[in-house]
């Protein structure tokens, strides 16, 4: 960026007040939430993540300078909550992901499940069948517990709460069970992924190197194609 287009340091600093503000915003409506899900804190919070935002920016054009904050992407932030404030009826929607890490370990345990119900089938000798007599034996809690026993290593999981006004009629969604939901209707999601330990150990080895040499990164110059 070149200097006649930098950012004064008065606009560096009325973002800086913005900021002090849009805390100042998020903290009552915080404070004074009348649920969990109280549209005024999503609204407040959307607030501070854009000027906090515009603050980063300015504060890095002008100085070169950033701050410590990440502020989530709208990729990766729900929508603000717009389903009903008094669920009568909600839906737990889990994902798991397995990887066949040791199929003969997970053809054996099938083995011992059919030897031990006295059947005769052939469904233990492949891994196609023993994934079945494996589901079909044990509850899906009890196999994330014990993923390893079975040959399997975890991949990524997630959980989304979604509510609504009734529950559906039975048998009503079984030929489509996972349809796309409306993300207005998560009440709250748990993400479990591998890739959050890659961020946190990416974290820790910028810090070691930090450490080590304290020096390191003076000659390395902003890319302005990152911003």
């Amino acid at each position: 960026m070149s200097d006649a287009a930098q950012p004064t340091a008065a606009e560096v600093r009325a973002a800086a007040e913005a900021v002090k503000t849009a805390l100042d915003r998020h903290l009552a409506a915080v404070e004074s939430r009348s649920g969990d899900d109280d549209p005024a804190v999503y609204e407040a919070f959307n607030q501070l993540a854009a000027a906090a935002e515009t603050y980063d920016e300015l504060l890095y054009d002008r100085y070169d300078e950033v701050t410590p904050f990440e502020i989530p992407s709208a990729e990766e932030a729900l929508p603000p909550y717009a389903g009903p404030e008094e669920p009568n009826a909600l839906s737990v929607l889990i994902r798991r992901d397995y990887a066949v890490a040791e199929p003969q370990r997970l053809l054996a345990h099938a083995q011992r499940i059919e030897e031990a119900d006295d059947e005769s089938s052939e469904a233990s000798g492949t891994v196609h069948g023993a994934l079945g007599l494996l589901f079909g034996e044990y509850e899906p809690d009890e196999i994330a517990s014990r993923h390893k026993e079975f040959g399997l290593e975890e991949g990524d999981s997630t959980l989304w709460v979604t509510a609504s006004d009734e529950i559906p009629d039975p048998g009503e969604w079984l030929e489509a069970p996972f349809e796309q939901v409306d993300p207005e209707t998560v009440v709250c999601r748990f993400d479990v992924s591998a890739v959050f330990d890659d961020d946190e150990e990416d974290d820790e080895d910028d810090e070691l190197e930090t450490a080590l040499d304290p020096d390191a990164d003076e000659d390395l110059e902003p890319l302005d194609a990152d911003r």
